[in-house]
């Protein structure tokens, strides 16, 4: 039997039926093109509006970061000599939100991916941003710096990022969700009976 027809047979609610039937489609996280871009999003798709972006530089280091594909990506240099840097730890706080990014050895960026950071820098408006960058182990590292940006948001980057930060969800989670409606959904059909037959 056809899946839309056995689920119409229930006759569960239209709200159910609504939610089963559009449930997003999740990438997987974490594919990577060959210039660093995230293969989240289908072939050929790109933001409608100007990518969020920032840069702030210090004695030590320089940085520019970048919000879109549901992360906030940072990427780090000496200052004075423009060389990478490599496998630091680096935070960041804004709007009352600590992240800590995990670095891509692959491509030598760092990605914040906290929902928290995300959903606070999806707003539009300015973003103050205060990240810290430490080189080195242990409780003295060899180097540390903060370093100050506004990250400017628009209303219509800010829809798109939302949307992004709902995709991330785990498909578990919308799964779970789905199971959740349809049990509730046979259970009130299976009351419904009950009362029937009671008051027949």
């Amino acid at each position: 039997m056809n899946p839309l027809h056995l689920l119409r047979s229930l006759r569960l609610p239209a709200f159910v039926l609504a939610f089963l039937f559009h449930l997003p489609a999740v990438a997987g996280p974490g594919a990577h093109g060959p210039d660093g871009e995230h293969l989240n999003a289908p072939a050929g798709a790109h933001a409608t509006g100007a990518t969020p972006r920032t840069e702030t530089h210090s004695e030590l280091f320089e940085l520019v970061a970048r919000l879109g594909g549901g992360e906030l990506s940072v990427m780090i240099d000496r200052y004075d000599s423009n060389e990478p840097v490599l496998g630091a730890t680096v935070d960041v706080e804004s709007d009352g939100v600590r992240a800590t990014a995990q670095f891509h050895a692959d491509h030598g960026d760092y990605a914040f991916t906290d929902p928290a950071l995300l959903a606070a820098l999806s707003r539009p408006g300015d973003h103050a941003l205060v990240f810290t960058v430490r080189r080195g182990e242990g409780a003295e590292p060899q180097e540390a710096d903060l370093l100050d940006a506004v990250l400017h948001v628009d209303a219509e980057v800010a829809a798109d990022e939302h949307a992004s930060v709902l995709s991330r969800v785990p498909t578990a989670a919308w799964i779970a969700a789905a199971v959740i409606a349809l049990a509730a959904a046979l259970l009130l059909a299976r009351r419904g009976r009950t009362d029937k037959g009671v008051r027949a």
